[in-house]
């Protein structure tokens, strides 16, 4: 059954652009019980980052540079491979092998000039750290054709518990273009084998002119992705438009419905779909109305932080703070603020000391330390 969105009918109803959400559940005041303690600073736009063993930190920097931070210390990292700086494009994320103190392996997205054609698009590459230098660097995906446009690169990077990489590549501000034809990169989470092999269960090989690595379609922009650490599976969020920020679980082979469905409305106040369902369309497991723009996400596990255990954790860029989001049974139950006001948190993670990490533009990197 079709089911015309709410927020549509708002907006012809009211002639205003303000967006609400009906019967969302309300976010609550932060109740402080930690403190932030910054360990890195001097980094513009953090994007993504990760703990190695030793505790250091590394973390990318939009622009292009990679920063191995110890005791507040930034080494830049040297042999980062060239980046394609624009709009939303540059140095993305970062992500450790499961089996790093084995194999060393470093897994890296970036927007890449590489292949013919002006501009860039996503690739997905891995390398190894030695004295602070990347080494043994191979490709693993390159998305294409290149473009100019200055948007909707992804991305994001995790492993699942068969040892899996998945990856995002936003739909590059092409959405009727790319993310419902699965013979187009952009729009799409992909996997590969740790190596860069196309697994043979992918729910795309053989099909005719299909980009192989695709394992789910019909995105916009997933610029957070996190292994559940119960469940194994992926859960991502992606930006909507003007509203329709979403989390979803991600499923083989499915259909997550942009532009045909959204819950968003165009920047200038335009329709984009009068639909928010439909047949063979994934929902979402939850979606904000306004967009928060959210940034990164972690689940909080471990006993650091018993109140947050089990929640979802996201980065509020727009709004300017974390959000912790509690859940029962795959809904979220309640939301509460986190570091109200800190400003645009990029990323968050959690570290294999358990502690929470998160990235803030033009501040750097905070820790947070429960009382």
């Amino acid at each position: 059954m079709v089911k015309i969105s709410p927020i549509l009918f708002l907006f012809f109803i009211l002639n205003c652009n303000a967006q609400v959400k009906q019967n969302d559940i309300p976010i609550e005041d932060e109740v402080i019980s930690y403190t932030f303690e910054q360990v890195a600073s001097g980094i513009v736009i953090p994007w993504g980052m990760v703990l190695l063993p030793d505790n250091t930190l590394l973390v990318t920097e939009k622009s292009g540079s990679l920063f191995h931070v110890k005791n507040g210390v930034n080494t830049e990292v040297k042999n980062v491979p060239k980046v394609y700086k624009r709009g939303q494009g540059g140095l993305l994320d970062i992500a450790l092998h499961p089996n790093f103190e084995i194999n060393g392996w470093i897994y890296m997205t970036f927007s890449s000039e590489d292949v013919e054609g002006e501009g860039g698009n996503t690739k997905l590459i891995r390398a190894k750290l030695v004295d602070d230098s990347l080494v043994q660097m191979e490709e693993l995906y390159k998305a294409t054709p290149n473009t100019t446009g200055p948007n909707h690169f992804g991305s994001r990077i995790a492993f699942d518990n068969q040892g899996y990489v998945y990856f995002s590549i936003g739909e590059r501000d092409k959405k009727f273009e790319n993310p419902q034809d699965v013979t187009r990169d952009g729009g799409k989470i992909y996997r590969l084998q740790e190596d860069g092999r196309i697994p043979e269960d992918n729910p795309f090989v053989g099909k005719p002119g299909a980009k192989e690595a695709i394992f789910s379609f019909g995105h916009r922009n997933p610029q957070g992705m996190t292994k559940n650490p119960i469940t194994g599976e992926i859960w991502t969020h992606e930006h909507g438009p003007q509203g329709g920020d979403e989390i979803n679980i991600v499923k083989k082979g499915a259909n997550y419905g942009w532009p045909v469905i959204t819950y968003g409305i165009n920047y200038d106040g335009k329709i984009i779909s009068d639909i928010t369902e439909k047949e063979g369309m994934e929902q979402p497991l939850y979606y904000w109305v306004p967009s928060i723009a959210p940034g990164g996400m972690v689940f909080v596990s471990g006993d650091r932080y018993p109140d947050w255990k089990g929640c979802l954790l996201v980065g509020a860029m727009k709004f300017k703070y974390l959000e912790l989001l509690k859940m029962k049974d795959n809904k979220v139950i309640s939301r509460q603020k986190i570091a109200t006001d800190i400003g645009r948190v990029r990323n968050v993670i959690q570290g294999h000391d358990g502690y929470i990490y998160f990235a803030v533009e033009q501040k750097g990197i905070f820790r947070i330390i429960p009382n």
